[in-house]
């Protein structure tokens, strides 16, 4: 890969021929029997997810991401019997986070996309009500605002001690990938969510954990691989194609991260020696690398500029850098400084070749869509030889996107 600006890379170069056949519109039985490749140093070779153990060192770490997929998708029927379909974005007031949005009580605000809003008009109440062991839950929305790329919906419901999370589990739908073409059933509400999955609000799984089970997590163990979990919630923009010819002309979605002392202790520990399981996961990590960065150079720096803008990383002169250990300490010692048992905050990070990963020593991720950012990111961890991962993976009869197999991707 030439050592050009990722602004200037053609989105063209990634793309690649996807049959609809290869994409797999369900998940297997079980978890950990899917496919897995493994890449290291130009040679592939497969297994299955089962015997991931097999393929990583004694005492390496593996990098989770915790967050869970909430019932994004809300459908209501005007009386004309014409469905209108809101997906939930992210909440109005971004500055506060999540918490306080999916926590909220009889109200609250979110950016939102609308199938079918040209049925509905201004100031008109959408409403259902559900009835759920013998209570009857009524929500309304209504639209409050507008802009180019989304509207701003206010929700209000009762009983208002139902909190904005518990409303969605009663009212809402998973948000299965649109590339699935069908409605989700009863067992994708609990697939599409990892096992370890623990803090609610994202709108895409984290795919790569799909795969794992307690049964190879307690393998995982019995070969003294630690494990750590972090939080980054998944935005619709996952499933987004870049559309403009050149990268610099594609606008990367900001995504909510969350992060306490104790895992970036962790990380500090392991520098080395870690994988991440997941872009997300590996997006997260990077991220606190150059926050890492950013506190050193700034002991005063805020939550809100310590957060990572699309370009910043390429923009950065690479001199004086400082190693992980001593960036992610640095950023413990802001923490610190400014009272924070948990960092919450956001990451725009685009991971794209020629970036070279500070922290870790290998990916274990799904195979992802042609001209995506996804495989932006997959080139930045193994170079051109994605295109050999990718051609052995469709010539093999692995499964593609989300519900597919996966793959073990060595740095080194």
């Amino acid at each position: 890969m030439s050592q050009i600006n990722p602004r200037k890379l053609r989105i063209s170069d990634f793309f690649y021929f996807l049959p609809e056949d290869k994409i797999a519109q369900f998940p297997k039985d079980k978890r950990d029997d899917s496919k897995l490749l493994i890449y290291r140093k130009g040679v592939i070779s497969e297994s299955n997810y089962s015997l991931l153990p097999v393929y990583l060192p004694t005492g390496c770490r593996l990098t989770f991401n915790n967050t869970r997929v909430i019932q994004a998708r809300l459908l209501f029927q005007k009386p004309t019997g014409a469905m209108i379909e809101i997906f939930l974005l992210v909440p109005e007031n971004e500055k506060e986070g999540l918490d306080p949005a999916i926590n909220a009580k009889g109200k609250s605000s979110w950016k939102c996309l609308i199938g079918g809003a040209g049925k509905w008009k201004s100031g008109q109440l959408m409403s259902m009500t559900r009835k759920i062991a013998g209570q009857k839950i009524h929500l309304h929305a209504e639209i409050t605002g507008k802009n180019s790329k989304n509207f701003t919906v206010e929700f209000t419901w009762q009983p208002e001690s139902l909190s904005f999370s518990e409303l969605l589990r009663h009212t809402g739908n998973i948000p299965i990938p649109p590339y699935l073409k069908r409605n989700a059933d009863l067992k994708d509400k609990e697939r599409y969510q990892t096992i370890y999955a623990a803090k609610e609000g994202s709108v895409a799984a984290p795919t790569a954990g799909l795969h794992f089970t307690d049964e190879l997590m307690t393998n995982l163990s019995a070969k003294q691989i630690e494990v750590s979990y972090l939080t980054l919630h998944v935005g619709a923009g996952t499933f987004l194609p870049v559309k403009s010819d050149l990268m610099e002309g594609h606008s990367m979605h900001g995504e909510f991260l969350d992060v306490d002392r104790r895992t970036i202790g962790e990380l500090i520990l392991s520098a080395g020696k870690i994988f991440a399981v997941g872009t997300t996961s590996l997006r997260t990590i990077e991220s606190l690398y150059w926050m890492g960065v950013k506190a050193a150079k700034n002991p005063e720096i805020s939550v809100e500029e310590i957060w990572i803008r699309q370009w910043e990383i390429y923009d950065e002169s690479s001199i004086g850098h400082p190693e992980v250990s001593l960036a992610l300490q640095a950023l413990l010692n802001w923490m610190e400084k400014n009272a924070l048992e948990r960092m919450m905050t956001k990451t725009e990070i685009l991971i794209a070749p020629p970036y070279k990963t500070k922290m870790i020593r290998g990916l274990i991720t799904n195979f992802h869509q042609p001209n995506s950012t996804l495989l932006l990111l997959v080139a930045a961890v193994i170079g051109e030889d994605w295109k050999q991962v990718y051609d052995y993976a469709l010539n093999n009869e692995f499964r593609f996107l989300s519900y597919g197999d996966g793959c073990l991707l060595y740095t080194d």
